[in-house]
């Protein structure tokens, strides 16, 4: 597994679905400078897990939005899968309501190039493609700030699913780092007491 923290985020123009609409040419760069980026990766439309994290990240898009982070979603699933997910009711298993992107990484290379895909590509003796597992992405998510550096990774596999509270204190703890140049320390909340760093060390807890 890559790790991408402290790199530039893989860029990409693909197609994402964003209620009902479909944007052909979908980039992260559009945020350079502007916002921060929350991508999270989550493995097929119209499963189990998957809607739970999906309707989440929307329930709390408020919280994201004072934050100035925009939230992006993506599957391997094709933009018409995507489309279609977003317009079935909730009662029914889907997603109707969520209004930020879902980004259609129907070729693979999106989650190739974060390092979240489940399968691979082989070749038996004979020279024959294969697949070992399922061509589909792991529950990643990463936090891409202004500049377009990735800042934070996590990478659950297919059955766990990921912390809405633990995303948000990240963010606030890189934002309260970026404002005031003070570190946070474990476990750290927005509005606890954080941390000076010198060339010895963490010199000790500030006050609020």
């Amino acid at each position: 597994m890559s790790v991408l923290v402290g790199r530039p985020a893989p860029f990409f123009s693909a197609k994402a679905v964003k209620g009902e609409t479909i944007i052909e040419n979908f980039s992260l760069e559009q945020y350079v400078g502007e916002k921060y980026v929350v991508l999270f990766f989550y493995p097929k439309d119209f499963t189990f897990v998957c809607p739970t994290e999906l309707h989440r990240f929307q329930e709390e898009i408020g919280e994201f939005e004072k934050r100035n982070v925009a939230v992006v979603g993506c599957s391997t699933d094709t933009e018409f899968s995507h489309w279609a997910w977003l317009q079935t009711p909730k009662n029914k298993g889907g997603i109707q309501g969520v209004n930020y992107p879902l980004v259609a990484d129907t070729n693979k290379t999106i989650s190739n190039d974060y390092d979240v895909l489940a399968g691979e590509y082989t070749n038996d003796e004979e020279g024959n493609l294969s697949v070992e597992g399922e061509m589909v992405a792991y529950r990643g998510l990463f936090l891409i700030d202004r500049d377009g550096l990735v800042r934070h990774q996590v990478v659950n596999d297919m059955p766990l699913g990921r912390s809405i509270k633990e995303c948000l204190r990240v963010i606030d703890a890189l934002q309260h780092f970026e404002e005031h140049g003070e570190v946070c320390p474990m476990d750290w909340q927005k509005g606890d007491d954080a941390m000076t760093a010198t060339h010895e060390g963490v010199s000790g807890y500030l006050s609020k």
